[in-house]
């Protein structure tokens, strides 16, 4: 079910800008069914792309797949766990098949599951790196040769502000957060050369259902209030709006950038 916040920013989606350049466009976003994921999906289908998205929730993919089905195109929903990149490969390959060449990669999917120095294993270490970085490389790389071949094409990498800010109480998962932006700055160099823009998307705090059910607090709310320039909750749409333009042809000269969108925290 869509969160009261989604639908609000959505009531509110002819205020803001429309990209003539993603109608018909193959979109994939990972980790799509819940949360920021499922504001780019709403978006992105708003915006005439054709999208198709991953998730181990499998009951809040095909929910939000069904209430879009009335849209230009409505968006494939998968079934994938991205920790097993064979999964992952075969979900891509079946997205080409039905959508056509992917022209734009969101890679949303991560797990800022709490956890302290102490208690991290080489095994749960291992799953961190899996779930939070790793397979935002293998996708890329499954969906270069597309855009290769029409010379043009957006890799959109979700990262964070928490490493900056020096937060405790995720270690591996600040770490990954942090890879994001070589990651980001390594494939724009490679993939410049063909036409490929790739960037990171850098969320604040955002005010999706988990994080308000699971994390914030009164401390937390201090620290939004305290930390933040703009006194506004951060919501899912915001990060959509700016992912839309980082897909779309208007940014065509942007890459290797990290754009932020905190409120003004970092």
């Amino acid at each position: 079910m869509s969160s009261p916040a989604n639908a609000t920013a959505r009531q509110a989606d002819d205020l803001y800008a429309r990209y003539p350049s993603l109608v018909d466009r193959t979109v994939l976003i990972t980790g799509g069914a819940t949360g920021i994921g499922e504001s780019f999906v709403e978006h992105f289908v708003a915006q005439g792309a054709r999208v198709a998205f991953f998730d181990i929730d499998a009951g809040a993919g095909e929910a939000l797949a069904d209430r879009l089905g009335d849209a230009r195109h409505k968006p494939l929903f998968l079934t994938c766990d991205l920790t097993d990149i064979d999964a992952l490969r075969k979900g891509i390959a079946d997205v080409k098949a039905a959508l056509g060449p992917i022209a734009v990669l969101v890679n949303n999917a991560a797990n800022d599951r709490r956890h302290t120095v102490a208690e991290v294993t080489p095994e749960s270490f291992d799953a961190g790196i899996a779930v939070n970085i790793r397979h935002q490389f293998f996708a890329a790389q499954a969906v270069i040769e597309d855009m290769k071949a029409a010379h043009s094409g957006a890799i959109i990498n979700l990262g964070s502000i928490s490493w900056m800010l020096k937060n405790g109480g995720y270690p591996v998962y600040v770490m990954s957060k942090s890879a994001v932006q070589g990651l980001t700055r390594g494939l724009a160099r490679d993939l410049g050369p063909y036409g490929i823009r790739v960037n990171s998307l850098v969320p604040g705090w955002v005010m999706t259902e988990k994080q308000k059910r699971l994390w914030l607090d009164d401390t937390g709310r201090r620290a939004i209030k305290e930390g933040q320039c703009i006194d506004a909750e951060l919501l899912p749409a915001d990060l959509a709006r700016m992912a839309l333009f980082l897909a779309a042809d208007d940014s065509r000269m942007i890459t290797a950038q990290d754009v932020i969108v905190d409120g003004g925290w970092a």
